[in-house]
This record gives C-alpha cells, structure tokens and sequence, in this order.
C-alpha cells in the first residue's frame, strides 16, 4: 500500500465497543488506513457474551486487515478486555495502551448500550447503566487519555452518536438522553481543547445499520436495505483524517459522503 491509502500511519487508535458491530468495523479501517488499534470490549474468549464476537476475534482480523500487499504487517492489534464503566479498568486500559505503544493519537468512544422501555417501566438501575456507558464511559476513557495527549501536543476524540440524540423514539428515552448529553461534550470538550489542536468531533449515525446485534435480538427483520456496519467506520475514518480545525461537530453519515463525494 502506498501512504495515501494508508493515512493513518504510525498512528495509535483506541476504540471500545469492538468487539462486534460498528466498533469492530472502525478497528478494521483503521488498520487498513495502517493504525495501531487497541481493540477494547468487555466481550472476550475467557468472558464471552451471549452475542456473537470477542475483542480477540477482532484483533485477529485487524492485523489481516493491516498487511502490506507483500504480507508484511503493517500495523499492531491489542485486545484489552475493558468494561468502560469500571473506572479502575478504563486506566488499566490506557496505562496498557501507552505501556505497549507510548502514545495514543485517537480514541474512539463507540461503546454503547440500550434499554427499549417507556420511562415508567425503567428501573433506575439500568437508566444508569445506560447513562454510565453511554455517557460516563466516554467522559472516563477521555479523562483517561488526554493526558498524554496534552504531553504530545496531539490526539483527537471521536464520540459515536445516533439520530436518536434528537429524533424521539417511544421506549427510548434513556439511549436519546445519553446521546445528546454525549454530543453536548463533544462541543464542550472540542471548544475547551481548540486551542491545544486536539479536535473533538461526533459522528451522529442517522442509518439503520445491521449490526450483529440487531441481527441476534431481530432475527425475523429484512435487513436486505439497512447499511452494513462498514458505513459507520468509513465516515469515521474521514472524521480521524480530518485537519486539528475540524472540530465540534456532530456530522451524518449521509454529510461525509457528500463531502467525499465533493473531494
């Protein structure tokens, strides 16, 4: 591959929730792009899920995907098993990461959870598991890995948001609150660190998009003209290869393909 297909070079991505679905198919473009990618989940050979898909599984792929067309590898996987609402395991995490590679230039904060019920059937319990995934386990891998990107000088978050930050869908309450809280620190967080050229920036999924949990928990849908997975980890790989000013924003998938289109 030459350097322009691969713009991620020499670069190292977090991304969590990759285990499956959407976090897995960014952890695959970006080896491609020729990242590094830690791959993090709480899904793992020795703590398996009911869905299908392990952080190890993942990372095999990853390093597949990363290869030179001469077989030469040209980036790393790492599988840390992380339940991002742990927050002695998010800094294991990050000590792990910088431990292995010594920086970290993305962090992808894609894991994500939801629980379909109307608010007065919803326990407090799990409106704060999915707050606490949702949105606390983005707040907690960012407090983890700004640090060492303020010692770099470099690095750029990348927060994955839905349509539902905005659009009310009955039973989903907890999910469009923890979306749009996500998306407010997004812009916070991207105005706080402007100046320091770390940009901040939301990739808001507006498709349905057949995931492995979708098809696991719907079996019986026609998934024949839903979006596969790849679409989300396209646009996010143009939101990691944008310039540091590029920041604050809450782009659609829909948005960067026009703006890939127009490139």
């Amino acid at each position: 591959m030459s350097d322009e297909s691969q713009p991620l070079s020499g670069q190292v991505a977090v991304v969590t929730g990759a285990s499956r679905g959407i976090g897995r198919a960014i952890a695959i473009e970006f080896a491609r792009a020729g990242a590094d990618v830690v791959v993090s989940a709480r899904s793992s050979e020795k703590a398996p899920s009911k869905l299908p898909g392990t952080i190890e599984e993942t990372a095999r792929e990853v390093e597949a995907a990363g290869r030179r067309p001469d077989g030469r590898p040209s980036g790393r996987a790492l599988p840390i098993p992380t339940d991002v609402t742990d927050e002695a395991q998010v800094q294991a995490m990050a000590q792990r990461t910088l431990d292995e590679f010594g920086r970290v230039d993305i962090l992808v904060n894609n894991a994500g959870i939801s629980f379909p019920a109307p608010f007065s059937k919803t326990p407090l319990k799990r409106w704060d598991l999915v707050m606490n995934v949702n949105l606390r386990g983005p707040v907690m891998c960012t407090q983890a890995f700004l640090p060492r990107m303020l010692e770099q000088g470099s690095g750029r978050i990348i927060n994955i948001s839905s349509y539902l930050a905005e659009v009310l869908m009955p039973g989903m309450m907890s999910y469009s609150v923890s979306k749009i809280a996500l998306e407010k620190f997004t812009q916070a967080l991207a105005a706080e660190l402007q100046p320091k050229s770390i940009p901040v920036n939301a990739l808001r999924i507006e498709m349905n998009i057949a995931t492995e949990g979708w098809r696991f928990r719907n079996p019986d849908i026609d998934y024949s003209n839903w979006e596969k997975p790849e679409a989300a980890a396209e646009a996010t790989l143009w939101l990691a290869t944008r310039d540091p000013s590029y920041t604050g924003r809450v782009v659609t998938i829909a948005e960067v393909r026009q703006q890939l289109a127009a490139d």
